[in-house]
């Protein structure tokens, strides 16, 4: 995963609160066998209302998404964030968010940036005013940058740091296999263990996978 130090991104409204996981992706698209090609599948029942906000022209080209409150809630599914993802969605900024979908957000390189309901009434302003509206997420210093206005955000420190430094919970715990290969070792025989040169052929898995 490449490291995200900020994202800057015209903004789209979405304009709907509580939205569930089923509505941004709905369930026959969870079939398939990737993690990736989801970008026709967002929303895809909304997307046949002729004045969903994504139709418009003006919507082509957006990475920073500005829902309402309780956005991702419903399942534990991942494909939500992948299809958010492949949209071209850097961001999304609201004012609470399911708790599954926000940590699977940040482990997908999707930030899910929670800001006061005012700070998301004067973004969502902004950007219903002009189509151009430029938001800048600055994840280094923690802020959220528009306009005149500098907003801050809290975000989990874990989910920060790999994200800023592109690494992922595998390639992190990866990164400490001779420390958990002697670990292994000094266990006493009646404890189960790994088999031999398993943590060097997940390493090597992962290593594949990411190439």
């Amino acid at each position: 995963m490449k490291p995200v130090i900020s994202h800057e991104g015209r903004a789209v409204v979405l304009g709907r609160g509580d939205v569930d996981t089923d509505q941004i992706i709905p369930a026959e698209y969870c079939k398939r066998l990737t993690k990736s090609g989801y970008a026709d599948t967002l929303f895809a029942h909304w997307r046949t209302e002729p004045d969903f906000v994504l139709n418009a022209p003006s919507a082509a080209g957006a990475s920073v998404l500005l829902a309402s409150h309780n956005f991702g809630t419903g399942s534990s599914r991942e494909h939500a964030v992948w299809a958010l993802r492949d949209s071209g969605f850097g961001v999304v900024v609201a004012a609470s968010f399911g708790d599954i979908f926000l940590r699977n957000a940040w482990k997908n390189g999707l930030m899910a940036i929670t800001l006061p309901l005012d700070a998301l009434e004067w973004l969502t302003g902004c950007a219903e005013a002009d189509a151009g509206f430029l938001i800048t997420v600055d994840l280094e210093r923690r802020e959220v940058r528009a306009g005149d206005r500098v907003f801050a955000f809290d975000v989990d420190a874990r989910a920060r740091d790999l994200l800023l430094h592109g690494r992922d919970e595998i390639s992190d715990t990866l990164e400490a296999e001779m420390e958990i290969a002697a670990h292994e070792a000094a266990r006493a025989a009646s404890l189960p263990k790994l088999w031999p040169g398993r943590i060097s052929a997940l390493s090597a898995g992962a290593a594949g996978a990411g190439s």
